[in-house]
């Protein structure tokens, strides 16, 4: 009997927890938008009145005041209204993040100096800079890096990935990396220095110019036909354009590039949301239009240096030798907010010449070559000798 009556009471103390419980499970939180919501949400579709009705539920009824903060709410807000296009491309950048970027178009910061970019919904290094802390941590092409500093890269995009990867000169970043082919990820511990965004290299190699452009940024053409100019001066016979592991830049600076051994034509197509075809010329002026060349490539070469690789191999003015490129065809454009940050949107896909959309297949090498490196750099020497061994001798003047 004492145990029924005690059964009874659990029972009741039940039903009297549930029956106090259902209201607010079942709760019908009731959101009248204010005039300044009103002209906030015009314009924008129904479905965005649940933001505003979600920082006015909790602005009510959460519990610690000082974790509300509107900015970080909506700049979290924001983010995520990016990620769910899910375009790796298209980013969000808090003010901090965005200034960092236009100095990084200027060549100067500090972390390990390397390229990353976003394959497969998985953060990978594209390329590793010469001389850098991740070329010498051996970071390669194509690595896959599962976490920075313990923290999984599984959710960041490209732009936070680098913000964690970045830091004061002389500390330490671990990032856990995994390559093809082996059995398990290993963790690398790198110490950040300060990286010089070099964007040309040059050097003659007896009657050849060996010119590499490590990526497009705003002092690139410049540069680039200075690099061109002395070679000329130093009566160089040929070019080697290396493109490998050069994650692209600026859209300008490849365009001016191309233009430097093109006649006329064009360079690259864009088509945008509207289907609108925009076309980029060739610019008259350049100073390379005839001399032998051939272009290196390989699986880091991706965007703007896919536009100039492209645009050389359809106008029949070089051919490309190395590994099928990275194919990165989308064109990208930063647009402020009132805050101070900003959104990277894919606002077009690009075409070669020919209108070969190269997105995700990357660009085929004329001469498909496993050679890696100097190796490869040497075949090139010998392709282009031999074509100018071959070369009728210009015919002697005649006195008068």
């Amino acid at each position: 009997m004492h145990m029924r009556k005690k059964a009874v009471l659990y029972i009741l103390l039940a039903l009297v927890m549930l029956a106090t419980s259902l209201p607010v499970l079942a709760c019908d939180f009731k959101f009248t938008p204010s005039d300044s919501d009103k002209k906030v949400l015009q314009g924008l579709p129904p479905e965005f009145r649940s933001i505003s009705q979600a920082w006015d539920l909790l602005q009510k009824n959460y519990i610690d005041k000082s974790k509300l903060d509107p900015v970080k709410m909506a700049q979290g807000a924001i983010r995520g209204m990016v990620a769910a296009v899910d375009d790796p491309y298209t980013e969000y950048f808090s003010p901090q993040s965005f200034e960092s970027t236009m100095i990084d178009l200027t060549g100067l910061y500090y972390g390990i100096g390397a390229y990353i970019g976003k394959k497969e919904n998985q953060i990978v290094i594209i390329s590793a800079m010469p001389a850098s802390p991740a070329e010498e941590a051996g970071l390669k092409s194509g690595d896959m890096i599962l976490k920075i500093d313990g923290q999984s890269t599984a959710q960041l995009n490209t732009t936070e990935a680098s913000q964690k990867i970045r830091g004061p000169a002389g500390t330490e970043v671990k990032l856990l990396i995994y390559r093809e082919g082996d059995k398990e990820p290993v963790e690398k511990k790198i110490t950040r220095r300060e990286i010089k965004l070099d964007s040309v290299k040059f050097e003659m190699r007896g009657q050849l110019a060996y010119i590499r452009i490590l990526q497009f940024i705003v002092p690139t053409i410049n540069d680039f036909t200075k690099a061109l100019t002395e070679a000329n001066r130093q009566g160089a016979k040929g070019v080697i354009l290396d493109l490998r592991d050069n994650p692209g830049g600026l859209l300008s600076e490849a365009v001016d590039v191309s233009s430097q051994f093109l006649i006329r034509g064009i360079v690259v197509k864009t088509v945008d949301k509207d289907g609108l075809e925009t076309v980029q010329k060739v610019k008259p002026g350049g100073i390379a239009k005839d001399i032998p060349l051939i272009v290196l490539v390989n699986k880091g070469s991706a965007s703007a240096s896919e536009i100039v690789a492209g645009a050389l191999q359809d106008n029949g003015r070089a051919k490309l030798a190395g590994e099928k490129t990275f194919g990165k065809a989308s064109v990208q454009n930063f647009v402020r907010l009132d805050d101070g940050s900003a959104i990277k949107v894919t606002t077009a896909h690009y075409y070669t010449p020919n209108g070969t959309l190269i997105s995700d297949t990357g660009l085929t090498p004329d001469y498909p070559l496993e050679l890696k490196d100097e190796e490869l750099t040497k075949w090139a020497e010998n392709y282009l000798n031999d074509i100018i061994s071959q070369q009728p001798a210009p015919a002697p003047s005649t006195a008068k």
